[in-house]
């Protein structure tokens, strides 16, 4: 009798230790779910933080120069021309006065290189962006020693 007991209680046992133990799995799945979700949603809150921060430690100063218009070079589809607007980010006041007197280096060697672009040079953003980093490095030289942080385009027009 004592074996039948064990026999009946064995198999009945084991589907509850069973149940039990999904049960603790799915417990802890869910938890570990949750604190996956938890750390990438803070994580993402404290990089937005530390972003914030930054901008609010290191303000720019907004240098602009007057708006450009050139010919671009000669296309086989007829003249081309451009209209840009372009302000400077620097990073003081001090040194917004100190390349003020530089401002007409800056203008020439701009309008030097604006004119021998082509259109087909301005298409898309990676011709924008080459734009942008080709005047970046033609204003840090002519302004040498002093640096400008970046080329801020306000207006462009290609026609």
């Amino acid at each position: 009798m004592a074996a039948e007991a064990e026999i009946e209680s064995g198999p009945a046992a084991k589907k509850g230790k069973g149940k039990l133990i999904i049960i603790a799995a799915a417990v802890v799945v869910v938890l570990l779910a949750g604190a996956g979700l938890y750390l990438f949603l803070s994580a993402g809150k404290s990089a937005d933080a530390a972003a914030d921060a930054a901008l609010a430690a290191h303000p720019s100063f907004i240098f602009n120069l007057p708006t450009m218009t050139v010919n671009l070079n000669n296309e086989t589809d007829g003249e081309a021309f451009m209209k840009l607007t372009v302000a400077l980010e620097v990073a003081n006041e001090e040194m917004m006065t100190k390349i003020q007197p530089s401002m007409a280096k800056v203008v020439d060697a701009f309008q030097v290189y604006l004119r021998e672009l082509r259109k087909s040079d301005l298409e898309g953003s990676a011709g924008i962006y080459r734009l942008k980093e080709e005047l970046l490095r033609r204003v840090n030289v002519a302004i040498y020693p002093e640096k400008v942080e970046s080329i801020l385009f306000k207006e462009i027009l290609v026609q």
